[in-house]
């Protein structure tokens, strides 16, 4: 038996710029972290034949190409890995619409277990790599490089999407006390809305040439925001970088809020947070906000009926956490 642990994540600044039709033309920026809540792929050998999977339904089939649930089915075709094993997928949260990157978590997750089932160590490049030529490239989903990348290194990182298709990976470099300060500072809510990241993401792309200019100051935004958490600056000019993000991404696409969402902001904005984003595409899932800690009992007064989801940055990507492989049968 294999089990994967692979984190989701919350992005910063940038977001957007991750983009094929931006980063083909100069280079996209994206700073991002990965969070203590995790998807678990487990991949365990069966006596038989058939392909088991287990998620929000149950598949049993006899070869790959019958597997309904496409993640599973290209990343077992990417792998090498053909028939003879249950697979389950288990998330800490409800995945669907979440904004915290799931379905990148999942193919990462479900590459970096099927190849250690094969008895493969592969490279978090690699796992990134392959997640996104998946899911952009097979699959053809209209969405950027960032979560497949932050599911695969894990940690504070700064991400450079070049116009060659290679992406420069680098850590913030930032004291295990200051990222302890700053992520203490990080709220998320629950917008209680979820919705597919496809149908504004579309748009987006769509709309990406006539957005250039400001998807470009979206991503320069990601060089004050790395200064500000490297040089030893005030935190809180963090959270004014997301609010003035925040009025950059408005102009993108009318989807990205909605009324409900922008109520909740300007809510939380006049109890004391300093700034914020809807994580993911926009339009639902969860709110993250910059909130001073001597403002914070205030801000979830202020957002009482939305559940706040606690949690902790985290510094690893993608792993493997259990590794028992028994070939009693074949």
């Amino acid at each position: 038996m294999i089990i994967s642990q692979t984190p989701l994540r919350i992005s910063f600044v940038g977001g957007g710029t991750d983009l094929e039709d931006f980063w083909k033309l100069e280079d996209g920026k994206v700073l991002s972290t990965a969070i203590d809540k995790y998807i678990y792929v487990i991949v365990k050998e069966r006596f038989d034949d058939l392909i088991y999977i287990n998620y929000s339904r149950k598949e049993i089939i006899e070869d790959v190409s019958q597997i309904k649930h496409d993640l599973v089915r290209e990343a077992m075709r990417t792998t090498g890995v053909e028939k003879g094993v249950e697979i389950t997928t288990l998330a800490d949260i409800p995945s669907e619409g979440s904004g915290l990157g799931s379905s990148s978590s999942v193919i990462v997750g479900l590459l970096n277990a099927l190849y250690a089932y094969k008895g493969e160590q592969v490279t978090a490049e690699r796992l990134a790599r392959e997640a996104c030529q998946i899911e952009i490239d097979i699959l053809g989903r209209p969405i950027g490089k960032q979560d497949q990348y932050i599911a695969a290194y894990g940690g504070l990182k700064e991400f450079i999407f070049h116009p060659d298709g290679s992406v420069t990976v680098k850590n913030v470099n930032i004291s295990n006390g200051d990222r302890r300060v700053f992520g203490s500072n990080i709220l998320l809510f629950f917008t209680n809305m979820t919705r597919k990241s496809s149908f504004i993401l579309k748009d987006q792309k769509k709309n990406t040439r006539k957005n250039f200019d400001i998807l470009r100051r979206m991503r320069d935004q990601v060089d004050e925001f790395k200064a500000v958490l490297e040089n030893g600056y005030s935190f809180d000019r963090a959270g004014q970088i997301l609010h003035e993000a925040w009025l950059l991404k408005q102009k993108l696409d009318n989807k990205i809020s909605n009324e409900t969402i922008n109520d909740m902001y300007m809510k939380a904005i006049n109890a004391g947070a300093l700034g914020g984003k809807v994580c993911g595409a926009g339009g639902g899932g969860f709110l993250m906000l910059y909130v001073p800690r001597e403002k914070q009992n205030s801000v979830r007064k202020a957002l009482k009926e939305y559940r706040e989801l606690p949690f902790m940055l985290e510094p690893d990507g993608s792993k493997i956490i259990f590794n028992i492989k028994r070939n009693y049968w074949k």
